[in-house]
């Protein structure tokens, strides 16, 4: 039991650990990502402004603070901006410079972003395309061969509005960032298009993605380790705790056999010796007799599920013929049916399954005897068999009271019961069903109850088929 909390303790502990470095490794991703992408956009706009510049055209606005952002980006000092003359500065010495002519003074007031310096290699991988009129290429300025042609959906988006900045792909597949903006001088191209290929920041950001996985896998190894050292020594005073409970249980229901067998002995010895005339005397050790066997009935499942917590019981599985064994379990039932009123019908019966014969009767046993006793008289109590899959399931189906929806997830719990006055009133202690369900799990089987209040209930085991589990 304790192995299967320490290894769901330790899935526990390395999911919350698998999240948070996939939240970090998705954080350093994105981060890097769009480090990346902001500088290619700078780039373009820094490289458009100096393109604009040089064919002499007039600046948009969204291009004049490109050199700005690209400092902040990069985290530089920015460009300390141009200051006029202080009024008090000696007049003699303005008179003595030469004055400056109109495209001097235009140069010099000129925004600072286009003479701020950027990365040259940054700078270097851009591509220039000068676009005529039909968007063809007029002439190629840069000093290799173009890998694409002009982009005529986003020259004809810049020429509706202004400007146009997307990601496009290459004839080999490659990916690239494509900036175009439109001109309005007539003597020159009538748009540029920039282009800045994306091969090597993909490339980083594969070998970034690869390092994170690598760098995860071996981060979850040693989470995965702590996480099983830990679980481990979070559960171990728990684990010692639960095994001297089991060592005291087990060892009380050795010492408690002997003096209810001695018990039960005297009390039957003295009703063969009472009087006969004497009622009471019976009644009393009539009652002692049955409290004898309720209790040697409670060690003995006291004792069952102490070994089924510690994996002790021995269970001998061979292939059990469900007709013959339900017959003689239907045989024993109904002479108690008959007590009570109630009839105790055997339908179909067919299968083999792969079960330990003693234990499987005693889980049907355990089963009619709870459908014997809420079932009232004139009830019927049904038991069936048949095939389902690589299983065989077996039904034991009453007319009785029925169980209450809120009862049903808890009937398999040690000591619960749905009515405790009645179950005690019934001599039921509440581990019947427990006791049921550890056997049929042992017998690599699964146990299910259905019950609808003033209908009946239906108990369900389904078991391996014997051929099933032997060509497996």
């Amino acid at each position: 039991m304790f192995s299967g909390l320490r290894l769901r303790l330790s899935l526990l502990y390395a999911l919350a650990a698998l999240i948070l470095v996939v939240l970090i490794g998705s954080g350093a991703y994105l981060v890097v990502a769009r480090y990346f992408s902001d500088v290619t956009d700078l780039a373009l706009r820094h490289k458009m402004a100096h393109e604009f510049h040089a064919l002499g055209a007039p600046l948009p606005p969204d291009l004049a603070n490109a050199d700005r952002d690209w400092s902040t980006l990069r985290g530089e000092i920015a460009p300390i901006p141009f200051v006029q003359p202080h009024p008090t500065v000696d007049r003699r010495e303005d008179e003595e410079k030469p004055r400056q002519s109109d495209d001097e003074r235009e140069e010099a007031e000129r925004p600072r972003a286009l003479t701020t310096p950027v990365d040259a290699a940054e700078l270097a991988a851009i591509m220039v395309l000068p676009l005529d009129a039909s968007g063809r290429l007029l002439f190629n300025p840069n000093n290799l061969d173009l890998p694409l042609d002009p982009d005529q959906n986003a020259f004809q988006a810049a020429l509706a509005t202004g400007s146009d900045l997307r990601t496009i792909t290459l004839n080999d597949g490659r990916r690239a960032r494509l900036l175009t903006y439109r001109l309005t001088r007539s003597d020159g191209p009538a748009a540029l298009q920039l282009a800045r290929e994306l091969s090597d920041q993909e490339q980083v950001l594969n070998q970034l993605t690869l390092g994170l996985i690598g760098l995860g896998a071996f981060s979850m190894a040693l989470v995965g380790a702590a996480s099983w050292w830990l679980a481990g020594r979070a559960l171990h005073p728990a684990q010692e705790a639960w095994e001297r409970q089991q060592r005291f249980i087990a060892s009380a229901s050795h010492e408690l056999r002997a003096p209810l067998t001695l018990i039960r002995a005297s009390a039957e010895v003295a009703l063969r010796e009472a009087p006969p005339d004497a009622a009471d005397q019976h009644e009393l050790l009539g009652d002692i007799l049955a409290e004898s066997d309720h209790m040697r009935r409670l060690v003995d499942d006291l004792l069952t599920l102490t070994r089924l917590d510690n994996g002790q019981l021995k269970l001998t599985i061979a292939p059990v013929d469900l007709a013959d064994l339900l017959r003689n379990v239907q045989r024993q039932a109904a002479r108690l049916g008959e007590q009570r009123g109630v009839a105790v019908v055997l339908e179909t019966a067919s299968g083999t399954v792969k079960a330990d014969a003693e234990r499987l009767q005693q889980v049907l046993l355990i089963a009619l005897d709870n459908a014997l006793r809420y079932t009232p008289s004139g009830g019927r109590i049904t038991l069936s068999a048949r095939p389902l899959g690589r299983m065989v399931q077996i039904d034991i189906a009453d007319t009785g009271s029925g169980i209450a929806p809120e009862h049903l997830p808890h009937i398999f719990e040690r000591f619960y019961r749905a009515d405790p006055a009645r179950g005690r009133e019934n001599g039921n202690a509440g581990l019947g069903l427990s006791i049921a369900k550890g056997l049929v799990e042992a017998m690599h089987g699964r146990i299910t109850v259905t019950s609808a209040v003033g209908v009946g209930t239906t108990v369900s085991v389904a078991l391996p088929c014997s051929e099933a589990i032997v060509a497996a």
